[in-house]
């Protein structure tokens, strides 16, 4: 049919990094406040800058609560800046330093209320920041080797500077910047996908033209939240695996109307195979190799044709090469 060419078409789309506007959206998105920074938002941002030595751009903190202390340059995206932007600001202020980004690394949120969007970036000109220019945004800025000894404000960087230098050394995941579109609320797209050993993908979609948009509450449980409404019964049978983003959009400009995120989601339904029956022993199951069957009228399960498209989905799914996403919960 005509909708499952356009369907494949915006699948394709989004594979490719690309994004869309997002037009209609989930039940009672309407009747909800829109993303809106300072007030039911919060949007951090994280530089990882290596030099050639692979030393990592690191600032001392001028804040009372962690004084002196050390982590990577980072703070909150301010109202009508884009996330690049916001990056970009960050690194002057706390470490002197021009940059651009080279690609999102990682994504972590703590439900749509807190989102902290981790770059690697690049320096382009400044220079580094030093004591005698201290101010309330840090005290300086170095390089760190990693051996010397550091006091770190949070451990939780460590994690997202081997994430840097991994990707450095094998880029794992294609270049992936926030696309310039706006967006009112905190969403995901879902390109829910199940798949069988004789190489069939299926996508689910809404009322028979379109992936599913969801508003988000942890980004990994929007998944479980739509295969619950979809296919109620299979539910507990069903392992629900978001396994990272195409790519996000977001435009910032507008305040109240734009601060919103459309994170662009792969998820792969897997037959969960062992099941235990009453007396607690594992039962093995059979797969019938087809998805779980709809049960709500408003999905519908489309069977991909398009033999590159299948291909480059399974790809996707079996090397997770693709934007990862962490929840915090």
């Amino acid at each position: 049919t005509d909708s499952g060419d356009e369907v494949e078409e915006q699948v394709e789309m989004l594979l490719s990094g690309q994004g869309s506007e997002v037009g209609g959206c989930d039940l009672g998105l309407e009747m909800s406040k829109p993303a809106t920074l300072r007030k039911n938002v919060t949007y951090i941002v994280c530089a990882v800058i290596f030099n050639d030595k692979e030393e990592v751009l690191m600032v001392q903190e001028a804040k009372l609560d962690c004084y002196k202390q050390w982590y990577l340059p980072a703070g909150r995206v301010e109202v009508g800046e884009r996330l690049e932007e916001a990056m970009r600001r960050e690194v002057r202020e706390e470490a002197g330093f021009d940059c651009e980004p080279v690609t999102l690394l990682l994504i972590q949120e703590q439900g749509p209320q807190w989102i902290r969007f981790v770059f690697l970036a690049r320096v382009t000109g400044g220079t580094i920041k030093t004591l005698s220019a201290a101010d309330q945004e840090s005290l300086q800025a170095s390089w760190w080797d990693r051996q010397f000894v550091l006091p770190l404000r949070g451990r939780d960087i460590l994690r997202l500077i081997d994430c840097g230098l991994k990707y450095r050394r094998d880029p794992w995941h294609p270049v992936t910047l926030p696309l310039d579109l706006g967006c009112r609320h905190t969403v995901q797209r879902l390109v829910l996908v199940f798949s069988n050993a004789e190489q069939q993908v299926w996508v689910l979609l809404v009322r028979a033209s379109a992936p599913v948009v969801r508003r988000t509450h942890a980004v990994t449980w929007a998944a479980n939240t739509v295969v619950q409404e979809a296919m109620p019964s299979a539910y507990y049978d069903q392992d629900v695996n978001t396994l990272g983003v195409f790519s996000l959009q977001h435009n910032g400009r507008r305040h109240g109307q734009t601060d919103g995120v459309c994170f662009n989601t792969l998820v792969a339904l897997l037959p969960d195979q062992v099941r235990h029956n009453e007396d607690g022993e594992k039962v093995q199951l059979s797969g019938t190799g087809r998805p779980p069957p709809v049960e709500n009228p408003r999905y519908i399960w489309h069977e991909v044709q398009k033999r590159v498209l299948r291909e480059k989905l399974l790809e996707k799914m079996q090397n997770t090469s693709i934007l990862p996403i962490h929840s915090l919960y």
